[in-house]
């Protein structure tokens, strides 16, 4: 199956560039993004990802404004051309690669739309690897890089146009295997048994530098995947360097706590600790500022989820009242928070991301989707 990026060095193994690697069929490759203003009057989120072993493609944008989220979902069969990342009226392209992308939802029936281009102010940050075994088999292995950055363009909800100027923006980019799309058939897996997912990922733009910070925790508590560093950020994309970064710092010592809102899972404050290998220390306290519930972007959606089949092409959207969620449905337990952030008289801002499923003992946490005291 020869496609268009078979003509650049780009090859990882024997097969064409449309033939992943290996058959798992949770095999993904995926963007994220988000935006927010620094008064937190808006966040919004783009997903698009790739299942090609399941033969989907499928995208999201969301937006929460105050107690108020909207979301426009779309699916559509995997197209061969990887270059195609166009999903009915939402586009994504790669204006410059790791320096500028671009976000089109064009006028549709659901009233959402947008013209975003994602500015790059850092360079990409790979992070340590995801791997995750259910007794022997593997079911989570990943590659991600994050990206901090800034927002230009506008997006409209119903009519109402919203303009965008040199917006916050953080952006991921993932591939591998993760669980995806329509479950597995069969005997249930062990980690069915005793779920247990404990995940902080929380990076702040400090202005002229930016943190980043992100943990798996077992049920005791103890971190099984923990790092966190300090890097520079740039006015312009082509300041950034294409190489070695200076001024990288991976940090030596890492600790966090957290406070809940009573009756629910999401954080309320949260204070991290770092300390660099010269011993400098960073002490940062987070205030969260407005909510975003991943679901609006396909994370735990029983019909829109990520690599679900819907066929040929399928458009919707749907809208949440945010004081009206259910915080303990496992579908909104997954959130994202703008925060703002406190060190020293400096002041970030940032997104705290947070998944805390089954019991987690520091958290005071012992049911399954249980809310704090």
């Amino acid at each position: 199956m020869i496609t268009a990026f078979d003509d650049y060095c780009v090859h990882q193994t024997a097969q064409p560039i449309a033939e992943p690697s290996q058959s798992d069929r949770n095999f993904y490759d995926r963007y994220w993004f988000n935006g927010f203003d620094e008064q937190a009057g808006y966040v919004f989120e783009v997903g698009l990802g790739l299942y090609p072993n399941r033969h989907v493609m499928d995208g999201h944008f969301s937006v929460a404004m105050g107690d108020t989220q909207v979301a426009f979902h779309a699916s559509r069969r995997a197209p061969t051309e990887r270059s195609d990342t166009s999903i009915g009226p939402l586009r994504l392209s790669v204006e410059q690669p790791l320096r500028s992308l671009r976000i089109v939802l064009e006028k549709n029936a659901h009233g959402i739309e947008c013209d975003l281009t994602f500015i790059a102010a850092s360079a990409p940050h790979q992070e340590p690897a995801s791997v995750l075994r259910d007794g022997g088999h593997l079911i989570m292995h990943t590659t991600r890089f994050t990206q901090f950055g800034y927002w230009t363009g506008w997006f409209s909800i119903d009519g109402k146009r919203f303009e965008v100027s040199r917006a916050y923006g953080t952006r991921d980019r993932s591939w591998g295997v993760r669980p995806v799309g329509e479950p597995q058939g069969g005997a249930p897996g062990l980690l069915n048994q005793k779920p247990s997912v404990y995940w902080i990922w929380c990076p702040i733009n400090w202005g002229h530098f930016a943190t980043h910070m992100g943990t798996f925790e077992d049920p005791e508590g103890r971190p099984t995947q923990l790092s966190a560093d300090r890097f520079p950020l740039y006015e312009t994309p082509d300041l950034i360097p294409s190489d070695e970064v200076d001024g990288f710092v991976s940090m030596a010592a890492i600790g966090h706590d957290m406070e809940y809102y009573s009756g629910t899972r999401f954080p309320s404050t949260m204070n991290l600790r770092m300390q660099s290998p010269k011993g400098e220390r960073y002490d940062i306290n987070l205030t969260p500022l407005q909510r975003f519930q991943t679901l609006g972007v396909g994370y735990n959606h029983a019909e829109w989820g990520h690599g679900y089949w819907r066929g040929e092409l399928e458009t919707g959207r749907e809208d949440w009242d945010l004081s009206q969620v259910d915080a303990e449905s496992p579908q909104f337990i997954h959130v994202h928070q703008v925060v703002r952030a406190e060190m020293d008289g400096q002041t970030g801002m940032g997104i705290l991301e947070s998944l805390i499923l089954g019991p987690h003992k520091r958290s005071g946490l012992s049911g399954l989707f249980d809310g704090a005291a």
